[in-house]
Order: C-alpha cells, then sequence, then structure tokens
C-alpha cells in the first residue's frame, strides 16, 4: 500500500502531516508500517485500516533507538512535585530539561511550595512564593528544542493555598509564563463552600521553620475570580481533584498517590510517572454509514481493543529503558500505564445520523463506554495470566474501586480476582488534533469545530477568490447525497459554537464513567457567553462527575498569546492614555499614502495619513472619480474614520467595523460581470482594505528610517504624536500558513496546514 491510498489521494494535508512528522527519512507506508506494528500482522491491520493509531511518540520513535537516536515513546510524563527548598526546585528544572530532550511533555505541581512572604533562613529573609517559580519552569521549557518545536508543560496549585489569587491572576499578563498550561486543583469542599455561599480556609506550614500561614477567603469571590479570568484568558483549568483520586482503578491501593497531570490533563499520574498513548477511530467502526441501516460494530470494537492493550503493552516494555530518568523508569515498572483512547466520535454520530449531545448519542456512548472499559480490563488481566501482573498490583484493593464495580461484568471481575492487572491505568481520551487532522476526522469527544472554514485566494485574473473548504465528513455527506449547499445539511450536524455547554459537558460526563484516566478537551464557547455563564457551567462540570475541564471563548484574549508570540506585529493605538472626549491634533508632520480602488460605482480615491514614528493612522480623505458614487458618503466616512483614529481607536478596529457593514448589489454585479473591483464587498469594504495596506507599507517605511537614525534624528520633537503600543491581535493565526487556528483539547490547531501547539 502507498501512502495516497491509505490517506486519499485528494487528501494532500495529511500525506504531508504523514511525511513531516511521522515519516523516519524516506521510509515508504509499508516500511514505517512494519517499524510502527514491530511485526505485529494483527496491530498492523488495525492501523492500515485506520481504526487505531499510536501517540505521535511512537508513530515517529519506535524502533529508532536501534539507530541511536535518543528517543521516549511516551508522550507525557509527571516529574515529582518539588520540595521547599532551593535545591530541590532547581533540581526539578533538571528533571524538566532532561525530559524535554528525549521528547517528552512534562507536568509539576507546585503546592508544597512556601507562599509569598514565608519566612526563611536565607539573605532574602522571605520567600518571594510558589508562584514566583513558574517562570523558571517555563524558562526550561523554552530553552529545550524538540525537532522544531518547544515543549509541553503543565504547573498546577492546590486550591488551598495561599498564592492562589497570584496564581490565578498570573497569566492575566500574556508575558509571563507563556510556555506552560497552569491548572487548579480544585476540592469538593471549596466547591460546597461557594454553594452554600461561606469562606474557605487557606492555609500552609512550612516543614523547615514550622511557620503557618493560613487565612480566610469568601468563596465565592474566589470562584468568580477563577471563572472570569477563564472567561478572559482560558486559564487557569480546572482539576476536580477529588474526582480524580476517587475514580480509577487504583483509589483503594494505599501506596499509590497521584502527584500531578501532564501538559493536557487527560492523564494523571504519580511522581516519576509516565504514560503512552494511542487512539481508536469510532468512525471506522459504523457498518453502513449514512444510511437507515448505519450500526456500531461492536464485535469488531471488542476484537480491536484486546489487540491495542497488547500491542500497547509491548510498546510499554520496549520503552522501559528509553526513559530519561531513574525514577521514570522505576515508576513505569511498577505500575505500567498505558493511555487507550478514542477519536472521530462527532464522525462517527454523523455517519449514524445522531446529534451530538442528544439523548440517544449519550446512550450509545455509554453502551460503547462501558464496552471499552470492560474488554479493556479484560485483556490487561489476561495479559497478567500470561506475563504477570504490574508489580504493585493489589488485586483485591482493584476489585474494591467503585470504577471497577461499575465497568466490568461479572466474567471480567473473575479474571481480575485470579490474574490481576497487566496495567494500574488503560484508558485515557488524549488530545488528537493532528493524528486526526492527518486522517480528515474529529478529534478525541469534540463535536466538530465548524462545518467549513473560509479561504481566500487569487486567481490567475488577479483578483480575490473567497471559497469553502469544507470539513472532511461534510464533504463526504455533500458528495455522498450530491448537496451543494450547506445550508441544507441535515439538523445532526452540529458544530461546537452553536452546542449548548450542558448538552457538550453531558457527552464528556458519559465517557468520563468509563475513562480510569481523564479526558483532555475543550468546551469552545461564543464570544457572548458571559461570566455568570461560565460560573455555572464549573459548577455543572463538577456536578457531572468530571474530571477537568477547558473552556476557550471566542475572541478572548488568550487568543492573543500566539499572534503576539509567533508574528510580533506591532499595533499602534492612536491617542494612548487620553481621557475621553479628547482628540490627539495633527500636524504637518505625517506621512501620506494613496490608493485609487474600483468599486461598483467607479473609482474612489482613498489617501491617509499616518504619524510619522509609530505609523498610527491620524486622517483619511476619500474622492469620488467622474463615476465614483455619493461624494457626501465618501466625505461623511472618511470623516468618521478620522476622527476615530484621532480618539484612540486603533486601525484593526476600525477596519473590523468597515468590514462589517456587508454586501453591495453594484458592487457584486461589476465584479461579476468586469471582475475589476478591489478587495472587498462594498465601499466601506474596499477602504478598509485599501487602509491597511498602506499601513504596513507605512510601517515598512518608518522600519527602514529607524534602522537608519543618527543620534540627531533621534531628539524628541516639538510635535503631539500618539504613543504606539503593542496589542494583540483577536484571533489567532497559523504562523505556517496563516489560516484562523481552533483551540480543541488543549492545542491549537490550524486546519489548514495541520500545523499544531499545546500550550
Amino acid at each position: 500500500m502507498q501512502i495516497e491510498e491509505w490517506l486519499g489521494k485528494d487528501n494532500q494535508l495529511g500525506i504531508d502531516i504523514w511525511k513531516k512528522k511521522y515519516r523516519y527519512e524516506e521510509e515508504s507506508f509499508e516500511e514505517w508500517l512494519a517499524r510502527v506494528s514491530a511485526g505485529d500482522e494483527e496491530l498492523a491491520e488495525m492501523i492500515r485500516t485506520q481504526k487505531f493509531l499510536f501517540g505521535g511518540r511512537i508513530l515517529a520513535n519506535r524502533g529508532l533507538e536501534n539507530l541511536g537516536r535518543k528517543i521516549t515513546l511516551s508522550n507525557c510524563y509527571v516529574v515529582e512535585p518539588p520540595r521547599d527548598n532551593l535545591e530541590d526546585i532547581f533540581e526539578c528544572a533538571k528533571k524538566l530539561a532532561r525530559t524535554y530532550s528525549y521528547g517528552g511533555g512534562c507536568g509539576v505541581d507546585i503546592s508544597g511550595l512556601s507562599p509569598n512572604g514565608a519566612r526563611i533562613n536565607n539573605a532574602a529573609k522571605m520567600t518571594s512564593g510558589a508562584v514566583s517559580f513558574m517562570e523558571l519552569y517555563a524558562l526550561t521549557t523554552s530553552l529545550i528544542g524538540q525537532n522544531g518545536r518547544r515543549g509541553a508543560l503543565m504547573i498546577s496549585l492546590d486550591c488551598s493555598h495561599p498564592d492562589i489569587e497570584k496564581f490565578i491572576r498570573l497569566k492575566t499578563d500574556l508575558d509571563k509564563v507563556t510556555k506552560a498550561n497552569i491548572s487548579l486543583r480544585l476540592r469538593d469542599d471549596f466547591i460546597q463552600a461557594v454553594k452554600e455561599g461561606g469562606t474557605y480556609h487557606l492555609h500552609y506550614q512550612r516543614e523547615a521553620t514550622g511557620e503557618k500561614i493560613e487565612r480566610d477567603v469568601n468563596a465565592r469571590e474566589l470562584f468568580h475570580l477563577i471563572a472570569e479570568t477563564n472567561w478572559d484568558y482560558a486559564e487557569p483549568g480546572a482539576l476536580y481533584w477529588d474526582r480524580i483520586t476517587s475514580w480509577n482503578l487504583l483509589s483503594n491501593t494505599r501506596e499509590f498517590s497521584y502527584a500531578g497531570v501532564n501538559p493536557c490533563a487527560e492523564e494523571p499520574l504519580p511522581a516519576g510517572g509516565s504514560c503512552l498513548l494511542g487512539s481508536l477511530n469510532l468512525a471506522k467502526f459504523v457498518t453502513d454509514p449514512f444510511t437507515e441501516r448505519a450500526a456500531f460494530d461492536f464485535d469488531a470494537w471488542k476484537h480491536c481493543i484486546s489487540i491495542c492493550v497488547r500491542g500497547m503493552n509491548d510498546v510499554l516494555d520496549e520503552g522501559m529503558p528509553l526513559h530519561p530518568l531513574k525514577e521514570q523508569r522505576d515508576s513505569v515498572r511498577n505500575w505500567r500505564q498505558i493511555g487507550l483512547g478514542i477519536m472521530g466520535l462527532a464522525d462517527m454520530l454523523i455517519m449514524m445520523g445522531i446529534t451530538y449531545g442528544s439523548e440517544e448519542a449519550a446512550s450509545l456512548c455509554d453502551r460503547i463506554g462501558f464496552t471499552m472499559a470492560d474488554m479493556a480490563i479484560a485483556s490487561s488481566a489476561l495479559l497478567a495470566k500470561e506475563k504477570g501482573a504490574y508489580p504493585k498490583c493489589d488485586s483485591n484493593a482493584v476489585l474494591s474501586t467503585p470504577f471497577l464495580k461499575y465497568n466490568a461484568t461479572a466474567e471480567t471481575c473473575e479474571l481480575v480476582k485470579k490474574y490481576g492487572l497487566r496495567n494500574s491505568q488503560l484508558l485515557t481520551v488524549a488530545p488528537t488534533g493532528t493524528l486526526s487532522t492527518m486522517l480528515g476526522i474529529s478529534g478525541g469527544i469534540e463535536p466538530i469545530y465548524a462545518n467549513y472554514y473560509e479561504r481566500r485566494t487569487q486567481s490567475l485574473h488577479g483578483h480575490d477568490v473567497q471559497y469553502k473548504v469544507y470539513t472532511k465528513i461534510v464533504e463526504w455527506y455533500m458528495k455522498e447525497h450530491q448537496i451543494t449547499d450547506d445550508a441544507l445539511l441535515p439538523p445532526y450536524f452540529v458544530t461546537a459554537m452553536k452546542l449548548d455547554y450542558r448538552s457538550r459537558i453531558n457527552m464528556q460526563s458519559v465517557w468520563q464513567m468509563h475513562i480510569d484516566a481523564s479526558i483532555s478537551s475543550t468546551v469552545n464557547l461564543p464570544q457572548e457567553f458571559t461570566v455568570e455563564e461560565t460560573e455555572n457551567l464549573y459548577l455543572y462540570a463538577h456536578e457531572k462527575g468530571l474530571k477537568g475541564i477547558t473552556i476557550y471563548r471566542d475572541g478572548c484574549k488568550r487568543a492573543g498569546i500566539l499572534s503576539a508570540e509567533e508574528s510580533a506585529r506591532d499595533v499602534p493605538v492612536a491617542g494612548e492614555g487620553l481621557n475621553r472626549g479628547e482628540i490627539v491634533q495633527v500636524t504637518d508632520d505625517v506621512i501620506g499614502a494613496k490608493r485609487k480602488l474600483t468599486t461598483g460605482c467607479g473609482t474612489l480615491h482613498c489617501i491617509a495619513l499616518f504619524e510619522p514614528y509609530t505609523g498610527a493612522l491620524l486622517e483619511t480623505y476619500l474622492s469620488k472619480g467622474s463615476t465614483g458614487g455619493c461624494n457626501n458618503f465618501m466625505i461623511g466616512l472618511s470623516r468618521m474614520i478620522s476622527i476615530c483614529a484621532r480618539g484612540g481607536i486603533d486601525i484593526y478596529t476600525i477596519v473590523d467595523q468597515l468590514n462589517s457593514t456587508g454586501s453591495c448589489p453594484s458592487y457584486a454585479v461589476r465584479q461579476a460581470t468586469k471582475k475589476d473591483t478591489s478587495r472587498g464587498a462594498c465601499c466601506p469594504m474596499a477602504v478598509g482594505n485599501a487602509l491597511l495596506d498602506m499601513y504596513d507599507e507605512v510601517c515598512a517605511k518608518i522600519a527602514i528610517k529607524k534602522g537608519k537614525e543618527t543620534d540627531k534624528d533621534k531628539e524628541p520633537k516639538a510635535v503631539p504624536k500618539p504613543i504606539a503600543v503593542k496589542r494583540a491581535e483577536t484571533k489567532a493565526v497559523c504562523p505556517e500558513c496563516g489560516e484562523p487556528l481552533v483551540f480543541e483539547g488543549g492545542c491549537n490547531i490550524c486546519k489548514g496546514c495541520g500545523w499544531s501547539r499545546c500550550l
């Protein structure tokens, strides 16, 4: 089989992802498949039929250790939490660096570090606090390269820590801890205090000095701060810690405790813990898709799970000596965690004509999830019979856990009683952004983000053409049913932004009942979603038994992290620091630019004047040609643009308003007949696009000028001028292809080229 046969000749994006991320040098598809499956023909067939894929580390690295490469087959680790002394804090950074160098992501909990102001016996007299050391760990993450990318880091803190407010507010400064996700461990007693409107006790006792630091806070006010920060910055994420520790196969094993979670929070792990990942493609188990006969093949589902549990244990054994640190090798040997998960849920439901979030969908997922858990536990027990249980296995403790009682048949329980388990942790739902994009399916348990996205390109005739790029499942359905208008899609094509958050959480809740680890998943919210609704969402997620939740509100300030970091675009704001009603006065010391535009009515001339030191827009003049439309309208529009610019409104906000004015019939007719109109759908849009072009041109000239400045040139001039500041764009775009990014499962993902980053 060739790669084009496996992914489809029309799936160039998937082929490019495979070649760039997973193929080693010039491997053919069959050579790659043989390396990744290590000669296991049944496993190879599961990959060949796209029913299963290992996590990215395995797809890229398996077998390469034989070529002298320093690699790991595990995606994620949790390092031992640092103890409250300087040596251990920096030892933790050292462990992070070594793990990143092998390609692994890390999680670290800092709840054991003293809060700000605690007494210490060195020159500082008192500590700067747990939060202050987050920059050290984020910096470590940024410094260690991983084949063109950076490592991933999760930092967590318990909600009872006295530094909690500092932790919550930390990333409201978009320049701080930019190389880490952060999450709060929210406990049941805190949630109860929120519901009752009571106080919550923050406390810490420093072991070295015996000093106690404690205070009471208003639980609802603290919870509001958490919700408000998430509403606007998408962090810190929520870890419902009591649910994490109570709903798994180890909840009654006294020797075991979780130390933290991995970067995308789907894997709670012990100190030194590691997990390798793999995902089953639910869409490939649908028989007779898009018909009334569509059904889920449970027999094939069970067979595939048993093969994959065995295959992942083989990888675990191969990877045992490859872990970067001894504490990681010891932990993996003792507990043997694997993380088998799912992807393609939204595709499966669409193929079966079922609406995501409906009772029918929840019922089907409940049955699939139970079968998955029961079969995985039984398969691990049979492996224990053959190769032995994991060294720390206590069968009686496992059998008494609420999770196993809920998810295992009597026959499976009998196998566990006789043989124990080969693995202490079996199931997870990890982010599958790159894998699912390669296959052309939805990721994890996420609904489809959108039915399509718009792409603009320039035709051979020199004018812009805008067209829709459909999500694969939408494209397949439209071809199958000969539909050319996506407005005619059936109502079960539900997208993330149109889905009620309760329905979204209900789906995650159903799956969490059958997952012994956790689920990496993002609830995408519309821009108009409120802080109060965010509070209700977090309470509802706790009520429904979720182990964690991440939200992402469209247009929130988190989007600025990527655009500011990757493109570093300076957006001057005219009149920064002005009081309401104050207007910047314009002198003759300006830079001008001009554009001749062709509109639906004829010719339009656009002149713009910019501040010479920062590039901020100051004034605009519009005038029509002999057949250019209404001159009074143009004068009025130019005056309003000018007063907005000089009143402190930046050019991007102005252009955004101009681009929201709709389509003009005259413009559309001329575009269809003569195809010579300027970019846009009406005169205001054309003006907005011209202003951006001129702004970029002026900024380029200013940059050149600044590069040639002499000391004399740099002397301040007596001219009232606006101040330039950096302002993050409201939409994050891909640094490789410029397409808009979506946020799924804790990762920024580009649907245009497959670029992704979990941060």
